[in-house]
């Protein structure tokens, strides 16, 4: 049997589908029954060796931008074409993408949101309506589903009107450097690196709107007039946020900089650019609380990576975020500022709370697996039944 994979996230390590892209990889690799063809935009990075039974496929478009029109014409036009001229029997697409397989082939497709159909201000230009409108085509023509959360599960069935027989769940898991120990050298070097001292507040994980930067500030803010009202010594930890404005976002991405100054927060918030995926999980172990008041998540990987280093979490309780954290964390409402604050100032005054759901965190996030993740995407594709 040969067995293609859209491996095209390889590149792009760091971002949330790479990490599920290089974990499939490493597990499906352990499996020697067929061969499997990996689908690239480009050639492998440099560190990653890939088994005998396993090659590659490198296809660059003559549109060599990394956008989206080079992503939609790759996924679209070139994949499926090259998938069978390669005589593929499957077909794993690892992300929702705009590939549609011809009938020889099963193909079989992670999702892990449709969050341009639930918010569609993520459509402001037309190259953006056309992809998603391709990738919605994709996912209805897929022989298999398989939803990141059973939130994502249910927007399919109830927005795109996908059978609920063609759909399951499997949850994908955090990279396996969130589960080690952050030894105290290390945690060191990584304060050094970006000027913090163990005990801030965190926000990560994108600035995007829907991430709730906004709220998470503003919450800031009240924390601060709070203790000024009140008469207290100042005691509420600096915020340190990271992230990346990203322009092809643009207008829904926070400019934390911006709103931090029109708050008269500079001298207490410390603003990251983007961090590498190596120094997370000591600025996360560095944390007393990481916050993640998000609007909507297919998923919610950031809360994860957060409870596996045994960082308390305050998140919202919408969409699949409680199916992660379930009650290993604590929730507020998003768009509530003053609850957010409060939750935090909860998290904040009582030591032994947070220590509670360290433990709970740590606990919960081995519940969390990438064997099991690719057991059922390699069952449904070398048996071709349903897992």
């Amino acid at each position: 049997m040969r067995v293609g994979i859209n491996a095209s996230f390889v590149r792009k390590p760091d971002t949330g589908i790479g990490q599920v892209t290089l974990n499939f990889l490493r597990k499906v690799s352990e499996s020697s029954r067929v061969e499997f063809i990996l689908y690239l935009e480009e050639d492998l990075p440099n560190g990653i060796n890939i088994p005998k039974h396993f090659r590659t496929q490198v296809m660059l478009p003559m549109w060599k931008r990394d956008d989206l029109v080079r992503k939609w014409w790759w996924e679209r036009c070139l994949v499926p074409k090259q998938a069978k001229r390669d005589g593929c029997d499957v077909f794993i697409s690892l992300y929702q993408s705009a590939t549609v397989m011809p009938k020889s082939i099963r193909h079989i497709m992670v999702v892990h949101d449709i969050i341009p159909k639930l918010f569609p201000e993520y459509l402001n230009n037309w190259r953006k309506r056309l992809n998603w409108k391709s990738v919605e085509r994709g996912i209805r023509h897929a022989d298999k589903l398989y939803a990141v959360s059973s939130r994502t599960e249910k927007d399919l069935i109830r927005h795109l009107g996908i059978s609920p027989s063609s759909v399951s769940v499997n949850r994908i898991d955090v990279d396996p450097i969130f589960k080690r120990t952050v030894t105290p050298e290390r945690s060191a070097e990584v304060m050094q690196k970006y000027h913090l001292s163990p005990g801030y507040l965190y926000f990560g994980g994108g600035l995007e709107w829907r991430k709730n930067a906004e709220g998470v500030l503003r919450a800031y803010r009240a924390l601060l007039d709070r203790e000024k009202s009140d008469h207290l010594a100042p005691a509420t930890p600096p915020l340190v946020i990271s992230g990346k404005l990203l322009p092809q976002l643009s207008p829904l991405v926070t400019d934390v900089e911006r709103m931090a100054k029109e708050l008269d927060l500079m001298p207490y918030v410390r603003i990251l650019d983007a961090v590498p995926q190596r120094d997370l999980p000591a600025l996360y172990a560095g944390a007393k609380i990481f916050l993640y008041p998000s609007r909507y998540e297919g998923f919610g990987l950031p809360v994860l990576e957060a409870m596996s280093v045994g960082t308390p979490v305050v998140t919202s309780k919408n969409s699949s975020l409680p199916e992660v954290g379930k009650d290993a964390v604590l929730y507020c409402r998003p768009d509530d500022v003053e609850d957010i604050a409060a939750t935090i100032r909860n998290a904040l005054a009582r030591r032994e709370l947070r220590e509670m759901l360290s433990a709970r965190g740590k606990e919960r996030s081995q519940l969390f697996s990438w064997n099991d993740f690719s057991k059922k995407l390699l069952r449904a594709a070398i048996g071709g039944i349903d897992a």
